[in-house]
């Protein structure tokens, strides 16, 4: 798909009180700060920028007829001469989704560790554009330089292969930027930082931590990927029909649990998905996922005993077209039947609780047993509890606390726990804050314009321009097109035409139209020779009727045709 960008309608709502960063360490949000998803970061230092991450957000009913939501990167398209590279933490979405409608445009290399990189790669290659990105593929450790940055991947452990948090140096001091993370003693794959090398990076001085602030109020630990093992070992041995298990297809950790237990529970692997099977692809070849089993297609999934069959799918936040979703709605070959299980091995993402229920009320519907991290320990979360948020303060030490990566709720709620802690500084910013980092006390100096774009078919638009304010107004009010055919003196030929969409009138429509009619009959009449004054007075008139009939003003388009 070849994406065209439409910039006209972009706004700029805000004054850039910063042009570019001298003598000092600055760090901007462009995303992902005062909500979760559309991660973008700068790091500003001595006249270059250095951007992390990359990210989209999934659908929002504000904005009709969108799926995929992406950042309004204004702000640094303004500088992009003194942009030196784009740094991935890992494969997410959010952190990754924009790269194949932005990156070319922005013109600069991309860095990842080869995991990530392989991710991109095909994304980047659907969009058709692979050779005119510049993308590198670093190793966990591998110091290099951008410019005034020394960047360098710290591995961690999250729901993704080669999650990575970079430590940056600057001259104004070194930063621990955590990407997503957690804590796992025991991961199933991947080799994270030891407690030791983080103890020594927080040793060595860090002037900021920049840390993921999902699941600041969760007073546990996230837990251990080894541990749900265990549970959907349990879960799956004990079911007695066909098995569904829905998870977030980038989580090729539990892609490698899920093939255990269907090892040990003697049932054959199905996998359903195009994002399973691109993870799939990638996590082979990169070295993961060495010894998961053979897996066969759902035509032969379906012949086997239903005891016998272990299907893995998309769709476990309710997506309609994703798998789990067909499956639900009988437009899939795989078929659930009473009695056979569904294994929610995922967290629900908030915003998403609509979408879910109903694919679960259509399971249910079925005789379908469900099973959530509710019923069964099904799901460890891949981002840091309160203890784990404690346990690197310890080790990074950082003079100032900055949480990223949640709304502003998680946000504050991290600054305030972080100052119980005993870290001396905790500062709470939101996506266009530019702040000083150093020299001084950290504080915000100016704010950078923000906002949104949406990819709508193989256009991007701008999330607040015209045409989305346009579609907005009519899924919300419906829209009326009136034809009226009027002769070079003004009187009216004919009988005007009125055609209603999304209006309110149901079994009423013709006494309506009728009245529409008469109304613009009479505009018509006293609107004189004015053509514009006279379309606005039929428009108005109109309205005027429909307002009277059902409450709502509905976008009217009048067509006037002179003879």
């Amino acid at each position: 798909m070849a994406v065209r960008y439409r910039g006209t309608g972009r706004t700029r709502k805000t004054i850039i009180l910063v042009t570019n960063p001298k003598k000092e360490l600055l760090f901007v949000a462009l995303g992902g700060s005062g909500e979760i998803g559309m991660n973008v970061n700068l790091y500003g230092c001595q006249g270059k920028w250095l951007m992390v991450d990359c990210g989209i957000t999934f659908a929002d009913p504000a904005y009709p007829g969108i799926d995929v939501i992406l950042p309004d990167l204004q702000f640094i398209e303004e500088r992009l001469d003194d942009l030196v590279g784009i740094v991935l933490t890992h494969g997410h979405e959010d952190h990754i989704g924009a790269l194949p409608y932005l990156a070319e445009d922005l013109g600069v290399p991309l860095y990842a560790t080869a995991f990530t990189a392989g991710l991109i790669r095909g994304k980047l290659e659907e969009e058709g554009n692979a050779d005119r990105v510049k993308l590198h593929v670093k190793r966990p450790g591998e110091p290099f330089d951008l410019g005034p940055f020394g960047v360098q991947f710290v591995p961690m452990s999250h729901s993704i292969p080669e999650a990575s948090a970079l430590l940056i140096d600057t001259p104004y001091g070194r930063i621990f930027h955590t990407g997503d993370w957690k804590l796992d003693a025991a991961p199933v794959l991947g080799n994270p930082a030891t407690t030791e090398q983080l103890a020594a990076i927080g040793d060595a001085g860090i002037l900021a931590l920049v840390c993921d602030s999902t699941n600041v109020f969760n007073p546990e630990a996230s837990g251990s990927e080894s541990d749900v093992l265990l549970g959907l070992m349990d879960t799956i041995g004990k079911a007695k029909g066909r098995v569904l298990v829905t998870s977030f297809a980038s989580n090729a950790a539990r892609l490698h649990t899920l093939g255990e237990v269907a090892r040990e529970t003697g049932r054959a692997l199905c996998v359903q998905g195009r994002s399973l099977d691109r993870i799939l692809k990638v996590a082979r070849a990169t070295g993961y996922l060495k010894n998961f089993p053979e897996t066969i297609d759902a035509d032969a999934a379906m012949r086997l005993p239903r005891n016998k069959v272990l299907v893995v799918a998309t769709g476990g936040q309710g997506e309609e077209r994703a798998a789990l979703g067909r499956v639900a709605n009988g437009q899939h070959p795989i078929s659930l039947d009473a009695g056979d299980t569904v294994v929610f091995s995922s967290k629900q993402i908030p915003g998403n609780e609509v979408a879910i229920g109903r694919i679960q009320n259509q399971l249910a519907a079925k005789g379908v047993v469900m099973i959530t991290d509710r019923q069964a320990h099904v799901h460890v979360s891949g981002h840091p509890g309160r203890p784990e948020l404690a346990q690197m303060y310890r080790w990074m030490k950082p003079d100032v606390l900055m949480p990223v990566h949640g709304e502003m709720r998680h946000l504050m709620e991290q600054a305030r726990f972080g100052l119980s802690e005993g870290v001396p500084q905790a500062l709470v910013q939101t996506n266009g804050d530019i702040v000083r980092l150093a020299p001084g006390d950290p504080q915000k100096i100016g704010h950078a314009a923000v906002g949104r774009l949406v990819l709508d078919g193989d256009v991007i638009l701008p999330g607040d321009g015209a045409t989305i304010n346009e579609r907005r107004k009519l899924s919300l009010f419906g829209q009326i097109s009136v034809a009226v055919a009027i002769g070079k003196n003004g009187a009216l030929l004919g009988q005007p035409q009125v055609q209603l969409q999304g209006i309110p009138v149901e079994e009423d429509r013709d006494p309506f139209v009728a009245e529409a009619i008469d109304a613009v009959v009479e505009a018509v009449r006293s609107g004189g020779r004015d053509r514009s004054k006279l379309r606005e007075g039929v428009r108005l008139s109109v309205r005027r009727v429909a307002t009277r009939w059902t409450g709502k003003k509905p976008i009217v388009d009048v067509l006037l045709i002179e003879a």
